[in-house]
This record gives structure tokens, C-alpha cells and sequence, in this order.
């Protein structure tokens, strides 16, 4: 058995098998091995083990090269049969069910494990695969689609193949019903009554709250803020935190690969205040001069504010260097981690984030709901951006007491059903797994980069050696708006335009691009579909 597959067999039992069995643990001689992880021997027994573990479970395991679909898989035992990890769906019920036979790789953010997201490629973006592999015999995203009901309808009469992810995910059954169900049993608003609907409704809303806590790995469920989005929550920060802590003279520092959302409230606040917008340049790749931004921290920086990955792009930054480097400076770094949620695990204090924000629409939930952590010390000290109902103690027309974190920053009514909707698409993600979503991300990635490098004329934006789901392009000769409307014939969603990321693009010359992004649920027959319409494009 190569090597390197077999490397791969022991990333597949760390990171997705838990649970073969109902009440049935993995071999302890995998879980507590001393031995080095990169013995061949030792590798080989431990594959050995693993599928032992299968046929014990009653899985039929095939030994014929030909098994796998593809070509792909282990050349001897690959388990042919294993059925998908994924939530089933149930037309009639409110909720999904799990077949518990198979472990998820269900994300832990409480274990302070790191997950390394898009590792650097050895020959940079030409060493890249054009090989369909399946890293692991546990994902199978045609499986995973069956939840999700937007997927299955012909735009234009073809079948609708979504590629906008960056823009905005499709949700699940599970998330549906659980809007739904709100909205016709359980509405209420919430902390102010003493009747059944308003516990109900008090319950599932911070029920929500502290799946969100555990979801990225924040110490405290007080940390977690709702708020309409990512955007929502950057503005908060700037006029809450930055109005009281950034003055005349005084830096905030950014990179160039930001979103408008990331850009535009700095801007407002450094008006009111007099305080400089520092820019950390990329290089012609779209990666993040480490060395530069470094050298553009000072005494005189308050606060960094970075994108987790970008959104036009597909960069992952060195956000650990990042954090690290501001705060031997003593400066919070807020993390915009619109783009990055749905696709790594996110452990916000492994990270040591002062600040991080979070979409619910970009992780299969809800429009309009979003979060915003923060370390509970810089909360509790930041005065409340809006006043009204719910986030006061007492309040007189001589003085008002506010109520601690994270109400505070919660005035009257909130979204209380997208927050239900949110809940449950943490739900999902976690039952599926975000390591085995992010590998099979990745090599999905790998696939569609690879295929695009052939086509006559295209030019990829954005080639960093970390990215995630975003492929952004233009073709000679041809308007970005013109492919987009050419695909979106065929049925292919794509965004075309800047982006919310202008000085971005324009870094590179342009003033838009073509942006196919990826989410667990695209498939490889979709890029070969998207390929083969690309091929058709009329040309001068």
C-alpha cells in the first residue's frame, strides 16, 4: 500500500471514526498507541484494525481494485459499502435522524485541537491533482444533497447546479422544519413573560446561544451575540469598542483582501475620530505579506481587523501569526470569519480571537441572523451601540441601567426564529462533521482548480497555496457578466461582479471576476458540468 495512502487511512481514523457501534469505542490499541505515527508497520497494523472494526460491525469490505468508483480508494480493503454519515431525510418529520453505525469526525472546539485547513501544495498550483479522490469513506456528498430541497429543480431547464456558496448556502430540511415549527407552535417573544410560549420560545433562543458557544469553542455562552450578520457585527465593534478606545492620531490596520463589510465601518469611524486606515499589502498570488504587516504594527495600532479567508479570493490566512504578532503589541485583532465558518473548524480560543463574526446564511442557516463573539472582558467593558427594550435593567428619564452581557447589545426584538433556524443548522454541520466537510472540500478544490487551468484564456484570481471553496476567474476576451449569464443559462449559478471586494480586485487590474465557490454539497460531476459549459462559451 503507497505511503502516502496510507497516511491518509490514519488522518481518515483520527479525524472521522469514533462510535462503530452504538455504546462501542475504537480499539483502544489506536486510541493510546505510543508508537511513532509514521511507521509503515505500524500504519498497516492499524488499517488492519480499522477494518476489523467494520467486518465486526457487520460492513461488507471489499478486496477488489475495482471496487471504488473511479479508480479511487484503498487498493485492498476499502470498505465499497459503508454508508454515507450524513442526517437522513424524513418528509414527515420535524427533525433528522442519525444512523449512529458510523462515526462523523464531529467537530470538538472544547478539545483545543487546531484543524490545518488547505495545507501548502509541494509544487504550488501546478502539482495539483486531476484525479476525483475521496478522502473519506464516510463523506459522500450525492447523500448529503438529499437534505437540502433548493438543490432538486431545473433552472432554465437544466438541472440548477449552485455555485454561489460565497454569496449564500441553501439549508437543509432540518433547518426549514425548525423556522417552521417555530412559527407555528412555539411563537413568542422572549425573557418577558411568565406564559408556556415564552418559555419555549426563551429556551430554543438560548438553547441556540450555547450550541453557537461550543460550535467555535468560546469559554462562556455570554460571549456569543446575536446580530443580523457579519456586517451588523463589525459596525458594532467599530462604534461600541472603536469609539471608546480609538482617537485622533491612532491606527487601524487592515489587508487589502477585505470585504466591504470589513472596510467601510473603519472608514466611518477613523472620520469621526481622526484616526489612519493602514492597508497590509498581497502579493501577486492574493496571500497576506506577513512580513509587511508586521511591520505595519505599532504603538500607535488599536485595533487589526482581518479577514479569516477572503471572499473574493479563496485565501485562508495565518490568522494564528496574525493574532499572535498583534498582541505582542497589545492590539485586539477582530476576525471576519463570514467565509471561513462553513468550511473549518473554528476554536476561538485556540485561536486566541478577541473578535469574530460569523453569517448564519453562509452556514446553511437563516438570512438576517449572524453572531458576533467576543472575549467577555472587552464586552463587558464596551458601552451598548443601540438602546431600547430587552438589553436595560431600569431606566428612568434621569438614568438608565443597562443589563450585563450579551444582552446589552441585543435591543428589543430579536430575529428569535432565525436564531432557532441558526441552532439548527449548527446541529447539521456538527452531526456531519466540519473535518470531513473541509477534506472533502479540499480535494473538490484541488479537482475544479485543476480543470479550470486547462481551459484556453483563463486566468484564475486568487492562487494562494491555502485556499478554500472560492475560484474566481476571468477569460480573455470575454465580459465577467456574459459568462455569468451564459452558465446561468445552462443552470450554473455563479456570482459575477466585484464582490463586495474592490480594492481587492483591483489589486490584480480588474474590476470584476467570475466566482464559482463550493460547499459540501457540490459534487465532482457538477465541476465536470461547469467545465464542459465553460468549453461552449462563444468566442470572437
Amino acid at each position: 500500500m503507497p505511503g502516502l495512502m496510507m497516511f491518509k487511512l490514519a488522518i481518515i481514523m483520527i479525524m472521522s471514526i469514533q462510535n462503530l457501534n452504538p455504546g462501542e469505542s475504537v480499539n483502544p490499541k489506536i486510541a493510546s498507541s505510543n508508537e511513532d505515527p509514521f511507521d509503515t508497520k505500524l500504519i498497516t497494523r492499524l488499517a488492519n484494525e480499522f477494518y476489523s472494526e467494520f467486518k465486526r460491525a457487520g460492513v461488507p469490505v471489499s478486496s477488489d481494485k475495482s471496487s471504488s468508483k473511479n479508480g479511487n480508494g484503498l487498493s485492498r480493503g476499502y470498505p465499497g459499502s459503508v454508508r454515507p454519515y450524513a442526517p437522513e431525510v424524513h418528509p414527515d418529520s420535524q427533525e433528522n435522524t442519525i444512523d449512529e453505525a458510523f462515526g462523523s469526525g464531529e467537530h470538538s472546539p472544547g478539545s483545543q485541537d487546531s484543524f490545518v485547513f488547505g495545507e501548502p501544495k509541494e509544487e504550488g498550483i501546478r502539482g495539483l491533482s486531476t484525479q476525483k479522490k475521496a478522502i473519506s469513506p464516510v463523506f459522500d456528498a450525492d447523500y448529503v444533497r438529499r437534505d437540502f430541497p433548493a438543490l432538486h429543480q431545473k433552472v432554465n431547464g437544466k438541472p440548477l447546479i449552485w455555485l454561489d456558496n460565497a454569496a449564500t448556502t441553501h439549508k437543509p430540511q432540518s433547518v426549514i422544519d425548525a423556522t417552521s415549527k417555530f412559527y407555528s407552535k412555539d411563537n413568542s417573544n422572549i425573557h418577558r413573560a411568565a406564559h408556556a410560549l415564552a418559555a419555549r420560545a426563551t429556551d430554543l433562543y438560548e438553547g441556540s446561544r450555547e450550541k453557537v458557544q461550543k460550535f467555535i469553542g468560546a469559554a462562556s455562552s455570554k460571549e456569543i451575540v446575536f446580530l443580523r450578520g457579519t456586517t451588523e457585527a463589525i459596525n458594532l465593534v467599530a462604534n461600541s469598542y472603536g469609539l471608546a478606545n480609538i482617537g485622533a492620531g491612532d491606527e487601524i490596520l487592515l489587508t487589502t483582501m477585505e470585504h466591504h463589510a470589513n472596510i467601510v465601518p473603519w472608514q466611518m469611524l477613523a472620520q469621526k475620530t481622526g484616526a489612519t486606515i493602514r492597508v497590509a499589502p498581497i502579493n501577486d498570488k492574493g496571500e497576506l505579506i506577513l512580513e509587511h504587516f508586521a511591520s505595519l504594527l505599532s504603538s500607535r495600532t488599536k485595533i487589526v481587523a482581518v479577514t479569516h479567508v477572503a471572499n473574493a479570493l479563496g485565501t485562508v490566512n495565518p490568522i494564528s501569526q496574525i493574532i499572535n504578532l498583534s498582541h505582542a503589541y497589545g492590539v485586539p485583532v477582530l476576525v471576519d470569519g463570514a467565509q471561513s465558518t462553513p468550511h473549518m473548524p473554528i476554536n476561538v480560543q485556540a485561536l486566541n480571537a478577541d473578535f469574530f463574526t460569523i453569517s448564519g446564511h453562509k452556514i446553511f442557516g437563516p438570512t438576517g441572523i449572524g453572531i458576533l463573539y467576543g472575549k467577555a472582558s472587552l464586552l463587558e467593558a464596551m458601552p451598548p451601540w443601540q438602546g431600547g427594550g430587552s438589553m436595560i435593567k431600569d431606566v428612568t428619564f434621569a438614568n438608565t441601567i443597562y443589563e450585563g452581557i450579551p444582552q446589552k447589545f441585543e435591543a428589543g426584538t430579536p430575529d428569535i426564529a432565525g436564531v432557532v433556524g441558526l441552532g439548527a443548522a449548527i446541529d447539521y454541520l456538527s452531526k456531519i462533521g466540519l473535518p470531513a466537510i473541509a477534506a472533502y472540500e479540499h480535494e473538490l478544490l484541488n479537482y475544479a482548480t485543476s480543470k479550470l487551468l486547462g481551459i484556453s484564456g483563463l486566468r484564475l484570481i486568487g492562487t494562494a497555496e491555502c485556499k478554500a471553496s472560492v475560484l474566481s476567474f476571468v477569460i480573455d476576451g470575454l465580459s465577467t457578466e456574459s459568462i455569468g449569464k451564459h452558465l446561468d443559462q445552462h443552470g450554473i449559478a455563479v456570482r459575477s461582479g466585484h464582490h463586495c471586494a474592490q480594492p481587492s480586485l483591483r489589486r490584480f487590474g480588474l474590476e470584476s471576476t467570475v466566482r464559482p465557490s463550493l460547499a459540501f454539497y457540490n459534487t465532482y460531476q457538477e465541476i465536470d458540468t461547469l467545465i464542459d459549459v465553460l468549453y461552449q462559451l462563444p468566442r470572437k
